[in-house]
């Protein structure tokens, strides 16, 4: 039978013990990953459905987490809508003609990504088959992924997103508006093949001031996080150094938001309602090389502020870094599920 604990969390429903999943959960880090890197790529793997299941299905087996996530990358959606790209390594996706011009913008085809990305389907519905833990399914939030397309590659300060959000405000919203339609088709096409959650990546949405989200992007996230639910499945909001914006966060619909390690896990939740939103995180990923003693204090300290509250999922503050010690993670699953789990009475870490 499929162990649900974690669409319950999420659903802000009785859970225990707390489920636990971690960004990027395969990756680098796992030997068995790295055995089949060492003869195909991201995209290759991405491409076919049998390596791609057997990848998301390395980190269930070894950690014992209580889900799977789909393995693949925010960018393979610029497949769907027909943008030339590459993934380099240790630097991330690069855009062959980075976005200036409302013919660029006019030329993606959101509806089409689902067909574009048939590949995707297959391997959900052979996970589907394999798992007894849930599947989420996943894409890119609308700014983060507007934002590759603007710099053409990563950026530490967004100068060509920003200026063109406010130098242009009409092909800012025509390049938002195809992307969440995108995204939206992507998600439900996940859905549709089995998903049993999504999460939206929304990796530097944080980059933006208050008063820049609320214009130019938490309207288009509304509609996306509501197209999404109707579905049936719990949406994740997640994005990096969102301190500032947890109170804005709150009012997009999403069922949990995942917060980094930046903000106490108490103060996040009081700032979105625990009430109405789930809580994911926010374990900080360098721990995982420091010594076992100190990560598991952190870890506790995390089960401790969440004080039994229904809705808490344990992951990390951000994604599995490619040097960190397997057997802390391991432990990090084994430990959140004792402290969590019903000997312990009210579900309150003790």
């Amino acid at each position: 039978m499929r162990d649900d604990r974690f669409v319950r969390a999420c659903r802000r429903e009785p859970a225990r013990p707390t489920p636990v999943w971690f960004m990027r959960q395969a990756g680098r880090y796992l030997p068995e990953y790295r055995a089949v890197r060492a003869r195909l790529s991201l995209l290759d793997i991405v491409h076919r459905p049998d390596v791609c299941a057997e990848v998301t299905l390395q980190p269930v087996r070894r950690l014992g987490v209580d889900a799977a996530i789909l393995f693949s990358d925010i960018s393979v959606l610029f497949e769907g809508l027909g943008v030339g790209f590459r993934l380099e390594e240790r630097r991330g996706p690069v855009v062959d003609e980075p976005v200036r011009s409302a013919a660029q913008v006019e030329a993606l085809r959101p509806e089409e990504v689902a067909e574009r990305l048939p590949f995707v389907g297959e391997t959900i519905r052979l996970l589907v088959g394999e798992l007894d833990v849930p599947l989420i399914g996943f894409a890119g939030g609308p700014f983060t992924l507007a934002s590759y397309l603007i710099e053409g590659a990563p950026s530490r300060t967004f100068v060509e997103t920003k200026r063109l959000m406010h130098a242009d405000t009409g092909l800012w919203s025509a390049l938002i508006d195809r992307l969440e339609q995108a995204v939206a088709s992507f998600l439900e096409a996940q859905v549709r093949a089995g998903a049993s959650a999504v999460q939206i990546f929304d990796s530097w949405v944080g980059a933006l001031s208050p008063a820049d989200f609320d214009e130019w992007v938490a309207p288009s996230l509304r509609r996306l996080v509501g197209r999404v639910r109707a579905l049936g499945v719990p949406v994740v909001y997640f994005g990096v150094e969102t301190a500032g914006l947890l109170d804005r966060l709150a009012g997009l619909g999403a069922d949990v938001i995942g917060v980094d390690w930046r903000v106490e896990l108490a103060e996040a939740w009081r700032r979105v309602d625990p009430a109405r939103h789930g809580i994911q995180g926010n374990l900080d990923p360098a721990l995982l090389r420091a010594p076992w003693p100190l990560v598991e204090a952190r870890a506790r300290a995390i089960v401790e502020a969440a004080a039994g509250r229904p809705g808490h999922i344990f992951n990390l503050g951000h994604g599995v870094p490619p040097d960190a010690d397997p057997s802390h993670l391991e432990r990090l699953v084994e430990r959140v599920h004792a402290w969590t789990g019903d000997a312990g009475g009210d579900g309150h870490a003790s």
